[in-house]
């Protein structure tokens, strides 16, 4: 007869445990493991010894307010002779004595999230599951070692803003194994509405990484929940901070939190992105934030945007818009639930665009279905399948009300961009969003799509050649040019009138005042000429207009008096900012104090007031954000200068992130890539 094991105490193994499953760095005072892969706990029996064959153990394990085997919140299991890594199970892998060695492994497909697990009538233990991207009975299985130390383990990062001509890094820490960071991540998942609403069916979906994923890019935005983040791309950041503040995903994770799940003001797409990163990491699901350059943003799903400028190619503001680049996430699983060609990557999107099933969120959608021109497939294929191939149309509305078509080429979705796996390169994944410009293949994808547009594209006029060139060096502080050429390459001579503007702008198209203008009547070019129309911008009249997107857009503007025909090209550029030095001082080792002596040389013709630099980084920091004031100011060419201490907790390759702030220099990042020796 079975005898039931006696259990008096026992003992979680948590660092054993933890680090084997790759959460140690959660910190190893409660149990974390990964589904599908086996755990160790020992038991201390009251009375009698353990007995192959004879001994038995009923083990219980419950997760979510109403555990139920229909949802597979619940499971019970017995001893078996061997662990069984397709289900729930437990085996002693110990000789027979008065302490057992018990292996549990939970079933790969098991939902994530708090679990009880009961032990007889005496044992009941608690602890966390996580998705488990080592495992190939999981569906976010991740074969390469190297992108699972990138897109799960790996706290910090390069996000890309900038421009397709000009890509500027911005480091982030993401900080998923943070103090504390992964309750907020759960308590997310607990207070998104479908949890709400039926907390029994939102626990059972918690196995499957799409419907996360879905939960996540909901949650993330505040539109139509507790959700993380409040978004702002207008009228200045009253009540809140700028995006540009933030130096990394905990800060935000535990305002939220602390402030009773109210949203954290203000986030804008590189913010919302790196939070989804950094919530999906913490669960185990692999995932890396991609930006698109020239990035469309289509309401109406017909894969055309509508752009209406006025006769000084100054362009008329519409919902319909192209942002000068947008980030999103892309998690890895399989999709089981379509055909086997569409696992791996997933976009999903969590900035408040456009509305899915009632709620603003969106994805996640297999990029290969983006690829592909798969339209069809879940979820929200046609919005995203247009933030990378919409067609542009530009119309100008005269004094008189009429409108005409102006000639204008904008590529949308270029340089679509990701940080390399084991560097701070910049990866160029375009080719999995798209086909090559002008191939077969793109052409049958626009069929599919039914991009009748794309399909139609006339030759562009090849008369008359309009350009944008500018300088290599634009930095904020200093005057310089940008041209406009204009290239003759008919037989004939040509009369034009030019119109070569400038103006600040954000970085989702919002347009500021207006930074330096020329309007020419009359220029007259030979057969076969160039002309080259400079214009000034000076920081006298440009510095007070730009936003921290340090943008400009250049609009040239071109009649042909003869053909009457309209061209206009646009070109947003850049203003560099000032390089932050970071110099660090002392041998780098794990509970060693440090300094950072941080140099930012002042760019600007004028002194720089209430300069404060400030530093994070996953294991350097504390979790903490650790700033500097200068008591004074720092004239024109002069340097901020600043030591800052700090005491790095784990060895290991980290990036301490830097940000320096003032009146006329705002939000400038920098960082540097420090290894900590054990």
């Amino acid at each position: 007869m079975a005898q039931a094991l006696d259990i008096e105490r026992w003992n979680l193994e948590c660092e054993f445990n933890n680090t084997d499953h790759r959460t140690d760095l959660n910190g190893v005072d409660r149990l974390i493991v990964r589904r599908g892969q086996p755990f160790t706990i020992s038991l201390y029996l009251r009375s009698a010894s353990y007995q192959p064959g004879v001994s038995s153990l009923d083990c219980v394990a419950e997760t979510g307010p109403q555990p139920s085997e229909q949802y597979g919140t619940r499971a019970s299991f017995g001893l078996s002779a061997n662990i069984d890594t397709s289900r729930w199970s437990a085996a002693v892998i110990s000789p027979p004595g008065d302490m057992v060695t018990l292996s549990i492994c939970s079933a790969p497909d098991a939902p994530i999230g708090r679990y009880t697990l009961t032990l007889g009538r005496s044992g009941r233990i608690e602890f966390i599951l996580l998705f488990n991207p080592w495992c190939p009975g999981d569906t976010v299985y991740m074969e390469n070692e190297q992108s699972l130390a990138e897109y799960v383990l790996s706290q910090d990062g390069i996000i890309f803003r900038g421009s397709a001509k000009h890509p500027i890094p911005l480091p982030w820490n993401f900080g998923q194994f943070e103090g504390g960071i992964l309750d907020v991540c759960l308590r997310i998942l607990d207070m998104n509405p479908k949890c709400q609403r039926n907390p029994g069916k939102d626990c059972s979906g918690r196995r499957n990484p799409i419907y996360v994923s879905r939960v996540l890019s909901a949650m993330v935005n505040c539109n139509d929940d507790r959700g993380v983040l409040l978004g702002k791309w207008t009228d200045g950041y009253e009540g809140g901070v700028s995006p540009m503040f933030w130096r990394g995903s905990v800060e935000i994770l535990r305002n939220w939190d602390t402030q009773a799940c109210q949203p954290v003001r203000y986030g804008q797409c590189w913010v919302f992105a790196a939070v989804a990163c950094s919530i999906s990491r913490a669960l185990g699901i692999p995932c890396r934030v991609v930006t698109n350059y020239l990035s469309a943003h289509d309401s109406n799903s017909n894969l055309v945007i509508e752009r209406f400028i006025n006769e000084n190619g100054e362009l008329i503001q519409s919902r319909e818009m192209i942002w000068n680049y947008h980030c999103w996430v892309e998690s890895w699983m399989t999709r089981p639930d379509l055909k086997s060609d569409f696992n791996g990557w997933q976009a999903s999107d969590p900035t408040p665009q456009e509305k899915s099933e009632g709620v603003y969120c969106c994805g996640p959608v297999p990029v290969r279905a983006i690829k592909e021109g798969e339209l069809m497939f879940k979820y929200d294929a046609p919005f995203v399948f247009a933030e990378v191939n919409a067609d542009a149309i530009t119309f100008m509305k005269k004094k008189d009300g009429s409108t005409s078509r102006v000639t204008n080429t904008v590529a949308v979705g270029q340089k679509i961009s990701t940080k390399s796996v084991g560097s701070d390169a910049r990866e160029d994944i375009t080719h999995l969003y798209k086909y090559p410009e002008g191939s077969d293949e793109e052409r049958e994808v626009f069929k599919k799509a039914d991009h009748q547009n794309k399909l139609l594209h006339q030759q562009q006029n090849q008369g008359l050649h309009l350009a944008v060139k500018v300088t290599s060096d634009m930095r904020k502080g200093c005057d310089f040019d940008v041209f406009a050429v204009v290239t003759n390459n008919t037989q004939s001579d040509k009369k034009c009138r030019l119109v070569f503007g400038s103006c600040a702008v954000t970085y989702n198209g919002f347009l500021g005042g207006n930074c330096g203008f020329k309007d020419l009547l009359n220029v007259e070019l030979a057969p076969g000429a160039e002309r080259r129309v400079p214009l000034r911008l000076n920081y006298s009249k440009y510095g007070g207009l730009v936003t921290e997107d340090n943008l400009i857009r250049l609009a040239a503007l071109l009649l042909d008096y003869t053909t009457k025909e309209t061209i206009l090209t646009v070109r947003n550029i850049v203003l560099d900012n000032p390089e932050i030095k970071v110099r660090i001082l002392g041998e780098p080792k794990e509970n060693r104090k440090l300094a950072a002596e941080i140099t930012l040389q002042n760019p600007l013709p004028e002194p720089l007031e209430n300069c404060c630099f400030s530093i994070e980084g996953a294991n350097l920091t504390g979790g903490n954000v650790i700033s500097e004031s200068l008591s004074s100011s720092v004239g024109p060419g002069e340097d901020a200068k600043v030591k800052i201490y700090f005491t790095p907790t784990h060895s290991g390759l980290r990036k301490l992130v830097v940000d320096f702030d003032s009146n006329k220099l705002c939000h400038v990042k920098g960082y540097r890539n420090v290894i900590i020796g054990k």
